[in-house]
């Protein structure tokens, strides 16, 4: 099976071919802007980050940004920098692999000096994406991050096992699926521990969940099991383990065949899991960084959240939520409950989607330009 994307001289596919302009530290924020505003089809991805960090927050950066830049869905990237930063823009514009990419100092000139100059360079860069066309591309070389935000009660019923499904059909085609959110798989380590491939990772798995409610507990103390969003529990979800069930489902039935940690790309096909936050941002950045080039994203309240180079498909678990939000929502699993479609004919609808959007059909997060302005998490996860 094939899709229409962009062969990168790595042999990686995009399925878009943007150009990114990003900061390396948040004082650089005011240029990415206005070069965003000067090209409005340039993707813009800024930070509140980039210095005063410890050992740990740096290397979780560079990792992230560096993963972000080498995304496939990126054809060209210009990375701004203040100048005294400890991430400097070279040293992120030298870790971009296969395609070009140039820094700017901001202090080398000024803002106005910075702009001309970014101004130049995406004139170029714009001439060289123009010349990129999509040729058939083997499903087998997507990376297709999963994601829920805003979730409800309904949400382990439709949206959520609906996306497993599509899960298990990306994986029968030799893709490869990232699952995260290691906050949310509290309360089922015994489950996926007996799905993965063997039993020392079903250990390092079930460590990891652990470890997190752990952390979760020493925090929260008795309040540990309410560690949802006011939303969730308004939605009608009890408890996080309630939540972390439905969470899972989006997984599918196929064997996990790795663990990587935050930002890391996948070194095996497949399904994999990724220790990632449960914050929507956070998590859908470490995917980004992994190579992701899409992301499934279901919802049961409702979120409008995009991610820089990458589109999000939303997938809502009711038909209200659906109706309050058509401009936010690509897909309506509350057809399971409202119309007995079955979550099979809803996921085959899922995959089919993903596979149009693999090819060039826009999301609506990416017709809303929803892009957050902090992606990056800070400290490390694993």
């Amino acid at each position: 099976m094939e899709f229409m994307g962009y062969q990168r001289n790595n042999d990686s596919f995009g399925i878009r071919n943007h150009i990114l302009i990003m900061s390396s530290v948040s004082c650089a924020n005011g240029v990415v802007d206005a070069l965003g505003r000067i090209f409005p089809d340039a993707i813009t991805l800024q930070h509140a980050y980039g210095c005063g960090y410890g050992p740990d927050d740096f290397t979780v950066s560079l990792r992230i940004l560096s993963g972000i830049l080498n995304n496939p869905n990126v054809g060209a990237v210009l990375v701004i920098g203040l100048g005294c930063e400890l991430l400097k823009s070279e040293r992120l514009a030298q870790a971009a692999k296969g395609k070009p990419a140039e820094a700017i100092s901001i202090q080398q000139g000024g803002s106005a000096t910075a702009t001309k100059k970014g101004i130049e360079i995406v004139k170029k860069f714009i001439k060289h994406t123009k010349m990129a066309r999509r040729v058939p591309s083997p499903v087998s070389q997507l990376i297709i991050g999963l994601k829920c935000g805003g979730s409800d009660a309904f949400s382990g019923v439709t949206a959520n096992p609906a996306v497993g499904v599509a899960a298990d059909l990306f994986v029968q085609e030799g893709a490869t699926v990232i699952m995260g959110e290691t906050t949310e798989m509290i309360g089922t380590a015994h489950i996926l521990k007996k799905r993965c491939m063997d039993q020392q990772l079903g250990n390092r798995v079930e460590k990891m969940i652990f470890n997190q409610e752990k952390q979760v507990h020493d925090a929260l103390g008795k309040l540990a099991g309410l560690v949802i969003a006011p939303g969730n529990i308004d939605g009608g979800l009890s408890s996080i383990t309630e939540k972390s069930l439905g969470c899972i489902a989006k997984s599918g039935s196929t064997p996990i065949n790795e663990l990587i940690a935050y930002g890391n790309r996948p070194s095996k096909k497949g399904l994999v899991v990724m220790d990632t936050p449960g914050y929507d941002i956070d998590s859908m950045a470490g995917m980004a960084s992994a190579g992701a080039q899409m992301i499934i994203f279901t919802t049961g309240r409702g979120t409008p959240a995009g991610f820089p180079a990458v589109p999000v498909i939303k997938v809502s678990s009711n038909t209200q939520t659906y109706r309050n939000m058509t401009g936010d929502i690509d897909i309506n699993a509350g057809s399971i409950l409202d119309e007995s479609k079955s979550v099979e004919a809803a996921g085959r609808d899922i995959f089919d989607f993903s596979l149009r959007v693999a090819s060039g059909a826009t999301t609506r997060a990416e017709i809303n330009k929803s892009i957050p302005f902090n992606c990056l998490k800070q400290g490390p996860t694993f």
